[in-house]
Parts: structure tokens; C-alpha cells; sequence
């Protein structure tokens, strides 16, 4: 286990620079001057090359982009250019809102995805598997934007059951979070739960015409039994898979979904400051989801070898 978490992560630090690389060219190449936007429509030609100096955006790129690195490399993030507090500061600020959000979608999804997917399997050409596969087609289909919208109508506007937006910590006031949480977390893990479900539902298929599972029957288990002790276990491996891909979806979900319910997270943060051309704290935002990304990729693998024994050898 130790060999497998330190060769995981050297293999994160080439991943790491790539995406530093790619997020630096596209940012430095993307039209627009955050010089401008920093300093004013109406500012002089001395101005904007001050600005730029004090950025340092008027040195080659090379150099820009070594110095950017050697900053990562102590630790800093930089500076926002429009609040001029570290990127790392702003960060830590927003994360909270972000981790309880994301948190909450992936239990509502794990609870409901994989029972849904599993029953359908049990149920294989019933009309129960043939409403959770058009569920999840649904689900998986619209986009996340429209789904929060259809929530907010329903049942903050029409219904009156919940706020519309904003967001209460759960350390503050636990009732009052979950009333603001259920909105925002049913619509960033329906598009997740779509796809959990899809995935438990093949691989239980392919697991239940196994030998085993016919051995199992045999013995006079009862299929309950069998299903939830004998076949789900090991039809676990792509479901783990697909759970550490779907962090990507709520990646981009917690962007979209936040922006939705006005959720002052670092979902957010990254929409404005992308709007202002922030480059320090876009570029902090990416390499943090990144990282967040590996890391989760590393508890994947290891995963795996707590689930499958087999994967030791």
C-alpha cells in the first residue's frame, strides 16, 4: 500500500505541470488585457504600462511563466489582482460552502443511485428497469442550469419549501443549512445520479450470470441475499471507477450550480473571476480543482485494493 500511494503520487506531478502549462498558455493567449480592466476604459498609455510592470506582464512569457512556477513551488498562489489578497486566502474562504455542497450531492447520490441500479438489475426487463434507465437518461440528458431552475420554481416559488438561494453554515444553524443545501445538492447530483445508477445496473447485469451467483442460489440463499452480499461486491470495481469520474461532473456542476443558487463558494469565485480576468486566481482555481481531482484518483486506486483483494496480486 505504501509503494502504491507514493508511485500515485509521482505520477500527480507530471499531471500537475502539464495542466499548470496548458492553464498559463490559455490564459496569457485568450483575448483581453487585465491591465485595462484593472486600471479603466478611460486610463493613459503610461498607466496601463505601469500596471503591466507591477503584474508583470510586460516580461516574455518564458519568464512569466518560470516565475509563476517558482511561486507554486513555495506554496503561493499569488495575489488577486482586483482584491489584492493571496489567491490560497480567497480559496480557503470559499471552500467551505464548495465541500459541504459537494459532499451532500455525492451521499444523495450513492443512497439513491446504486439501490436504483441495483433493483433495476434484480429487475431486468421490468417496467422497474425500464423507469430508472428513462430516469437516468433524463437526468443525464438536461442540463444542470435547467434542472436547478425547475427546482426553484417548484418548490421555492410555487411551493414555498425552500429558500431560493444563498447559503447558511452548517456549524451555525443545521436546520436552517439543510433548508438552503436541498435545492442546490438534488440538482448537482441527479446529473451524477444518472450515471451511477447506469453503470450499477451493467455491472450487477454482467455479475449475476456469473458462476457464484448461481452457487449461491443454489445453496438456498435468498436473492436478496445474493444480490446485495454475493453480486454487489463484486460488481463494486466500476462502480468506484465511475464514482472518481463523475468528480469531474461535479467539478463543473459546483460552478454552474452554485452561480444558480447564489452559493458564495469557490464554484463561484471561479466564474468571477474569470469574468474579471483574474489570472492569479483562475490559475489558482484550476491547479485547486486539479489537484482535487488526483487526489481523489489516488483514493480511487486505493479503493480498489480495500474492494478487490485480487488487485494486491
Amino acid at each position: 500500500m505504501p509503494r502504491l500511494i507514493a508511485l500515485r503520487i509521482a505520477m500527480a506531478i507530471p499531471v500537475m505541470l502539464v495542466v499548470a502549462t496548458i492553464v498559463f498558455l490559455l490564459l496569457r493567449l485568450s483575448p483581453g488585457d487585465p491591465a485595462l480592466i484593472l486600471a479603466g476604459e478611460t486610463a493613459g498609455p503610461e498607466a496601463l504600462a505601469r500596471i503591466r510592470a507591477e503584474m508583470g506582464l510586460d516580461q516574455p512569457l518564458v519568464v512569466q511563466y518560470l516565475a509563476w512556477l517558482g511561486e507554486i513551488a513555495r506554496g503561493h498562489l499569488g495575489i488577486s489582482i482586483l482584491s489584492k489578497i493571496p489567491v490560497l486566502s480567497l480559496i480557503f474562504d470559499r471552500l467551505e460552502p464548495t465541500l459541504v455542497l459537494a459532499l451532500s450531492a455525492i451521499v444523495i447520490t450513492v443512497l439513491v443511485a446504486v439501490p436504483l441500479g441495483a433493483v433495476a438489475a434484480w429487475k431486468h426487463n421490468s417496467w422497474i428497469d425500464r423507469a430508472v434507465m428513462m430516469l437516468s437518461v433524463v437526468g443525464f440528458s438536461v442540463p444542470g442550469f435547467v434542472i436547478g431552475y425547475i427546482l426553484i420554481l417548484l418548490f421555492s416559488v410555487k411551493a414555498d419549501l425552500f429558500p431560493v438561494q444563498g447559503y447558511v453554515s452548517p456549524f451555525e444553524d443545521p436546520l436552517d443549512a439543510l433548508r438552503h443545501l436541498a435545492l442546490p445538492s438534488v440538482t448537482l447530483a441527479l446529473v451524477f445520479m444518472a450515471l451511477i445508477a447506469r453503470v450499477t445496473r451493467s455491472s450487477l447485469l454482467e455479475v449475476l450470470g456469473e458462476d457464484f451467483v448461481r452457487t449461491a442460489r443454489a445453496k438456498g440463499n435468498v436473492e436478496r441475499r445474493v444480490l446485495w452480499r454475493h453480486a454487489l461486491p463484486n460488481a463494486a470495481v466500476p462502480i468506484i471507477t465511475v464514482i472518481g469520474l463523475g468528480i469531474a461532473l461535479l467539478i463543473g456542476g459546483v460552478v454552474v450550480t452554485e452561480s444558480v443558487f447564489n452559493i458564495p463558494g469557490v464554484g463561484r469565485l471561479t466564474i468571477d473571476a474569470i469574468l474579471a480576468r483574474d489570472y492569479p486566481v483562475v490559475q489558482g482555481l484550476i491547479l485547486f480543482f486539479a489537484l482535487i481531482y488526483v487526489g481523489v484518483n489516488l483514493l480511487i486506486d486505493i479503493a480498489y485494493v480495500i474492494v478487490d483483494p485480487r488487485i494486491r496480486y
